[in-house]
Protein backbone atom coordinates (compact mmCIF):
# COMPACT_ATOMS: atom_id res chain seq x y z
CA UNK A 1 0.00 0.00 0.00
CA UNK A 2 1.40 3.40 -0.84
CA UNK A 3 1.91 5.40 2.14
CA UNK A 4 0.98 9.62 2.13
CA UNK A 5 2.72 12.06 4.16
CA UNK A 6 1.65 15.64 4.35
CA UNK A 7 4.02 18.12 5.15
CA UNK A 8 3.31 21.96 5.44
CA UNK A 9 6.22 24.61 5.24
CA UNK A 10 7.22 21.51 1.92
CA UNK A 11 8.39 24.99 -0.15
CA UNK A 12 12.02 24.93 0.83
CA UNK A 13 14.04 23.82 3.86
CA UNK A 14 13.28 20.98 5.79
CA UNK A 15 10.02 20.57 4.64
CA UNK A 16 11.54 20.00 0.68
CA UNK A 17 14.48 17.87 1.81
CA UNK A 18 12.49 15.48 3.18
CA UNK A 19 9.68 15.59 0.86
CA UNK A 20 12.17 14.87 -1.80
CA UNK A 21 13.29 11.92 0.21
CA UNK A 22 10.14 10.50 0.53
CA UNK A 23 8.98 11.04 -2.83
CA UNK A 24 11.77 9.01 -4.13
CA UNK A 25 11.14 6.19 -2.39
CA UNK A 26 7.24 6.38 -3.56
CA UNK A 27 5.65 8.57 -0.89
CA UNK A 28 2.32 9.90 -2.26
CA UNK A 29 2.48 13.30 -1.05
CA UNK A 30 0.63 16.32 0.22
CA UNK A 31 2.36 19.40 0.49
CA UNK A 32 1.58 22.85 1.83
CA UNK A 33 3.24 25.90 1.87
CA UNK A 34 2.26 29.77 2.07
CA UNK A 35 3.38 30.65 -1.58
CA UNK A 36 1.92 29.33 -4.04
CA UNK A 37 4.92 30.15 -6.55
CA UNK A 38 6.95 28.71 -4.56
CA UNK A 39 5.09 25.63 -4.06
CA UNK A 40 3.91 24.31 -7.38
CA UNK A 41 7.29 24.01 -9.06
CA UNK A 42 8.02 21.45 -5.98
CA UNK A 43 4.46 19.77 -6.62
CA UNK A 44 5.54 19.19 -9.75
CA UNK A 45 9.00 18.59 -9.40
CA UNK A 46 7.83 15.46 -7.00
CA UNK A 47 4.28 14.61 -8.65
CA UNK A 48 2.91 15.90 -5.28
CA UNK A 49 -0.48 17.42 -4.62
CA UNK A 50 -0.06 21.12 -3.73
CA UNK A 51 -2.59 23.01 -2.05
CA UNK A 52 -0.62 26.49 -1.04
CA UNK A 53 -2.34 28.15 2.30
CA UNK A 54 -1.99 29.69 5.45
CA UNK A 55 -2.02 26.83 8.15
CA UNK A 56 -3.22 29.42 10.61
CA UNK A 57 -6.29 29.49 8.49
CA UNK A 58 -8.93 26.98 9.64
CA UNK A 59 -10.52 26.95 6.09
CA UNK A 60 -6.78 26.34 4.48
CA UNK A 61 -6.74 23.36 7.11
CA UNK A 62 -10.35 22.35 5.95
CA UNK A 63 -8.76 21.58 2.61
CA UNK A 64 -5.97 19.88 3.93
CA UNK A 65 -8.36 17.72 5.85
CA UNK A 66 -10.14 17.05 2.53
CA UNK A 67 -7.18 15.95 0.32
CA UNK A 68 -6.38 13.81 3.41
CA UNK A 69 -9.63 12.18 3.11
CA UNK A 70 -9.44 12.24 -0.72
CA UNK A 71 -6.13 10.23 -0.92
CA UNK A 72 -7.41 7.36 1.66
CA UNK A 73 -5.94 8.12 4.79
CA UNK A 74 -2.58 9.81 6.22
CA UNK A 75 0.53 7.44 6.97
CA UNK A 76 2.43 10.61 8.36
CA UNK A 77 1.85 14.04 9.46
CA UNK A 78 4.98 16.52 9.57
CA UNK A 79 4.40 19.89 11.21
CA UNK A 80 7.49 21.63 9.66
CA UNK A 81 5.80 25.20 8.87
CA UNK A 82 6.64 27.79 11.30
CA UNK A 83 6.73 31.71 11.93
CA UNK A 84 9.95 33.66 13.62
CA UNK A 85 7.93 35.93 15.01
CA UNK A 86 9.21 39.77 15.42
CA UNK A 87 12.44 40.79 13.28
CA UNK A 88 14.87 42.01 14.76
CA UNK A 89 14.33 39.55 17.51
CA UNK A 90 13.82 41.55 20.03
CA UNK A 91 13.87 40.95 24.41
CA UNK A 92 10.77 39.78 25.97
CA UNK A 93 10.92 43.01 28.15
CA UNK A 94 9.36 44.75 24.69
CA UNK A 95 8.19 42.06 22.90
CA UNK A 96 5.47 42.95 20.40
CA UNK A 97 2.18 40.87 21.98
CA UNK A 98 0.14 41.03 18.97
CA UNK A 99 2.99 39.51 16.85
CA UNK A 100 3.75 36.94 19.77
CA UNK A 101 0.00 35.52 19.18
CA UNK A 102 0.56 35.21 15.72
CA UNK A 103 3.52 32.96 16.61
CA UNK A 104 1.61 31.16 19.21
CA UNK A 105 -1.58 30.52 16.41
CA UNK A 106 1.21 29.57 13.23
CA UNK A 107 3.59 27.49 16.26
CA UNK A 108 1.28 25.74 18.43
CA UNK A 109 -2.18 26.33 17.46
CA UNK A 110 -1.75 25.46 13.56
CA UNK A 111 0.16 21.96 13.94
CA UNK A 112 -2.47 20.69 17.04
CA UNK A 113 -5.15 21.70 14.98
CA UNK A 114 -3.56 19.64 11.99
CA UNK A 115 -2.74 16.31 14.73
CA UNK A 116 -7.00 16.95 15.73
CA UNK A 117 -8.28 16.92 11.57
CA UNK A 118 -5.31 14.12 11.38
CA UNK A 119 -5.70 12.07 14.52
CA UNK A 120 -8.15 9.32 13.56
CA UNK A 121 -7.07 8.41 9.71
CA UNK A 122 -3.26 8.44 11.57
CA UNK A 123 -4.79 6.12 14.30
CA UNK A 124 -6.53 3.69 11.52
CA UNK A 125 -3.30 3.48 9.22
CA UNK A 126 -0.95 3.31 12.74
CA UNK A 127 0.56 6.61 11.11
CA UNK A 128 2.98 8.77 13.09
CA UNK A 129 3.46 12.55 13.64
CA UNK A 130 6.72 14.69 13.53
CA UNK A 131 6.60 18.04 15.26
CA UNK A 132 9.41 19.71 14.01
CA UNK A 133 10.95 22.05 17.83
CA UNK A 134 13.93 23.58 18.20
CA UNK A 135 16.55 24.25 20.61
CA UNK A 136 15.18 27.32 21.73
CA UNK A 137 12.66 25.11 23.20
CA UNK A 138 14.97 24.74 25.94
CA UNK A 139 17.97 26.31 25.95
CA UNK A 140 17.85 30.22 26.65
CA UNK A 141 18.73 32.39 23.96
CA UNK A 142 18.75 36.29 24.55
CA UNK A 143 16.21 37.48 22.02
CA UNK A 144 15.06 34.17 21.02
CA UNK A 145 12.33 34.68 24.16
CA UNK A 146 8.73 34.71 21.78
CA UNK A 147 10.35 31.71 18.97
CA UNK A 148 11.18 29.40 22.09
CA UNK A 149 8.45 29.92 24.47
CA UNK A 150 6.09 28.30 21.19
CA UNK A 151 8.44 25.55 20.56
CA UNK A 152 8.55 24.84 24.38
CA UNK A 153 4.31 24.74 24.04
CA UNK A 154 4.58 22.46 21.18
CA UNK A 155 6.62 20.12 22.53
CA UNK A 156 4.82 19.93 25.54
CA UNK A 157 1.83 19.47 23.45
CA UNK A 158 3.53 16.57 21.90
CA UNK A 159 4.83 15.28 25.11
CA UNK A 160 1.41 14.83 26.35
CA UNK A 161 0.06 13.71 22.98
CA UNK A 162 2.37 10.83 23.01
CA UNK A 163 0.48 9.55 26.39
CA UNK A 164 -2.93 10.15 24.86
CA UNK A 165 -1.77 8.50 21.78
CA UNK A 166 -0.34 4.97 22.36
CA UNK A 167 -0.91 3.88 19.12
CA UNK A 168 0.30 6.85 17.01
CA UNK A 169 4.01 7.52 17.47
CA UNK A 170 4.80 11.32 18.20
CA UNK A 171 8.29 12.32 18.06
CA UNK A 172 9.22 16.25 18.34
CA UNK A 173 12.31 16.77 16.51
CA UNK A 174 15.65 19.24 17.53
CA UNK A 175 16.77 19.62 13.96
CA UNK A 176 19.91 22.13 15.25
CA UNK A 177 21.14 24.59 13.47
CA UNK A 178 19.95 25.08 9.48
CA UNK A 179 20.87 27.07 6.56
CA UNK A 180 17.44 28.30 6.19
CA UNK A 181 15.76 31.80 5.35
CA UNK A 182 14.41 31.60 8.39
CA UNK A 183 17.66 31.33 9.80
CA UNK A 184 18.76 33.96 7.64
CA UNK A 185 16.40 36.36 8.90
CA UNK A 186 17.24 35.65 12.69
CA UNK A 187 20.80 36.22 12.36
CA UNK A 188 21.87 37.29 9.14
CA UNK A 189 22.98 35.70 5.54
CA UNK A 190 26.37 35.36 6.17
CA UNK A 191 26.05 33.45 9.75
CA UNK A 192 23.34 31.37 8.23
CA UNK A 193 25.54 29.81 5.62
CA UNK A 194 28.03 28.50 8.17
CA UNK A 195 25.26 26.36 9.11
CA UNK A 196 24.35 22.74 8.35
CA UNK A 197 22.30 22.45 5.19
CA UNK A 198 18.74 20.76 5.98
CA UNK A 199 19.25 18.03 3.74
CA UNK A 200 21.99 16.94 6.50
CA UNK A 201 18.73 16.54 8.83
CA UNK A 202 16.57 14.19 6.44
CA UNK A 203 18.51 10.85 7.51
CA UNK A 204 17.31 11.82 10.62
CA UNK A 205 13.71 11.96 10.49
CA UNK A 206 14.00 9.06 8.02
CA UNK A 207 15.18 6.93 10.61
CA UNK A 208 12.21 7.82 12.89
CA UNK A 209 9.56 7.04 10.00
CA UNK A 210 11.81 3.58 9.41
CA UNK A 211 12.62 2.25 12.86
CA UNK A 212 9.50 3.68 14.86
CA UNK A 213 10.89 4.06 18.27
CA UNK A 214 9.07 5.20 21.00
CA UNK A 215 7.33 8.79 21.06
CA UNK A 216 9.86 11.01 22.63
CA UNK A 217 12.35 14.17 22.08
CA UNK A 218 14.83 13.70 19.13
CA UNK A 219 17.60 15.99 18.88
CA UNK A 220 19.36 15.71 15.43
CA UNK A 221 22.67 16.85 17.19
Amino acid sequence: MTKTALITGASRGLGLALARSLAADGWRLILTARSADALEPVADELGALALAGDVTDPAHRDRLARAVQDQGGLDLLVNNASGLGAVPLPPLAGYPLDALEDLFRSNVLAPLALIQAALPGLRERHGAIINISSDAAVEAYEGWGGYGATKAALEQLSNVLAVEEPGVPVWWVDPGEMNTTMLADAVGAEEAASAAAPETVVPTLRRLIAERPASGRVSHS
